[in-house]
């Protein structure tokens, strides 16, 4: 493996732990807010990565992205459990439950982009041997962030914008809607091999990662 790559991977490790652990903590976090304590049961609100590694989304997937020389990488951690059935309004706190993981990694983002901008300013940061990995570091948890909440969004099950869609729909079209579900990993893999998953990406990462150096002037 070449030097440099297996140094990206190093750097990209952390932040992606962060940017998973964050996402699903925020999808419990707003439903224990809502009424639903299971995931606090279960000892699910907390940032220690630990609690919510999924091997294959968490450790395999985004290795094998990060080995492919995409540049891309993202993953996923086990979903924190949520039983709608304690809401008082589930299928709008859903929506809201769904929301907050995408809303947290771009919220994320901006935290990277605030210690990037404000290491930058230090003076000779740009040519400090032990600064310039820390820059890097910083700059993957951006792109890593921006990404998971983009892919998060996007209305094919499992992932979150399902879930807001079927909020949304009417409830005789969100239960149509709802048969897709066993299909949806299948839908994903089809667009994922053929490319087409990141020409509807693509643009949607690039618009929020322009806006975010357009803001902190990087």
């Amino acid at each position: 493996m070449d030097a440099r790559v297996l140094q990206n991977l190093f750097l990209m490790i952390p932040p992606l732990l962060l940017a998973i652990t964050v996402h699903e903590v925020a999808h419990g976090y707003i439903a224990y807010r809502k009424g639903d304590f299971t995931a606090k049961l279960l000892g699910r609100l907390t940032l220690n990565p630990i609690k919510h590694i999924d091997p294959i989304g968490t450790v395999l997937f985004p290795l094998m992205l990060a080995l492919s020389g995409t540049g891309v990488i993202f993953g996923w951690a086990k979903p924190v459990p949520v039983n709608s059935f304690n809401f008082k309004s589930p299928r709008k706190d859903m929506v809201m439950v769904s929301l907050a993981g995408p809303v947290s990694n771009f919220l994320l983002a901006l935290v990277f982009a605030l210690l990037l901008r404000i290491l930058l300013w230090i003076p000779g940061a740009g040519g400090s041997s032990m600064l310039v990995p820390l820059a890097d570091m910083l700059w993957f948890g951006i792109r890593i962030s921006v990404i998971l909440g983009v892919f998060n969004l996007l209305p094919i099950h499992p992932l979150d914008g399902s879930h807001i869609m079927e909020g949304l729909l009417p409830a005789k079209q969100a239960q149509a809607y709802s048969r897709l579900a066993p299909y949806g990993w299948m839908i994903l893999i089809g667009l994922m091999f053929t490319g087409i998953l990141w020409k509807i990406l693509g643009p949607f990462n690039t618009l929020f990662l322009v806006l975010i150096v357009k803001i902190f002037g990087f």
